[in-house]
């Protein structure tokens, strides 16, 4: 793909599915105000239910994208007409980086397929926020091992469809392994740990 070409949420969504539904069952069910969402490239689902969301990556052409504000406005109206005007914030930026945003100042913080971001953007998270995270780049496996976080919803995606769940998630997060989960190895190698039971994504409280 050219460096100049400028891809839309639209055209993006065809390639990984349409995310807001996910969104929306995290809205419904937690508090959620704004979110920070790094690496996010150009997927605006979170703020088809989020009233703030600051978006975070690197690529040039995710850069372009969000600085074509009426295209945004345009997508996101697209997709539902009587939602009022999100609050969308661009950072071209590495979140391992500081970012401009307070520390202890959004309720949400989205990792998926974005390496260790729990690692790097705790700090904006509130006392008692969530973690979104899947287990790409050992994300969500580093977080099951932390204390300090609980797990309080696991994310089942089968054909389109996202489904919450927040009971009976006892089976969730054993790993297939004998050998005991260490999180210096997750984090050197990049991956996450293999279950007996898979999940798209997983919400961790913060404690």
């Amino acid at each position: 793909m050219s460096t100049r070409t400028r891809p839309t949420w639209e055209s993006y969504r065809a390639s990984i599915g349409d995310r807001s539904p996910m969104f929306a069952a995290l809205h419904e069910r937690w508090d959620i105000d704004r979110a920070l969402y790094a690496g996010s490239y150009v997927d605006l689902s979170p703020s088809t239910a989020i009233r703030s969301v600051d978006y975070v990556d690197l690529d040039v052409r995710a850069r372009r994208t969000f600085a074509d504000r009426e295209r945004i406005h345009a997508e996101l109206e697209a997709h539902d007409p009587h939602r009022p005007d999100a609050e969308v914030r661009f950072h071209h930026a590495d979140y391992r980086d500081p970012l401009d945003i307070d520390d202890g100042s959004v309720d949400l913080v989205i990792s998926l397929y974005a390496g260790l971001v729990s690692d790097h953007c705790r700090r904006y998270l509130r006392p008692g926020g969530l973690l979104l995270a899947n287990t790409s780049h050992g994300d969500a496996s580093v977080v099951a091992l932390d204390p300090t976080y609980d797990l309080v919803g696991v994310f089942t995606h089968r054909d389109g469809d996202y489904r919450l769940v927040t009971r009976g998630m006892e089976g969730f997060l054993i790993p297939k392994a004998t050998t005991p989960p260490d999180a210096g190895a997750i984090r050197a190698s990049g991956r996450g740990i293999a279950y007996t039971r898979t999940a798209f994504a997983y919400v961790f409280r913060a404690r």
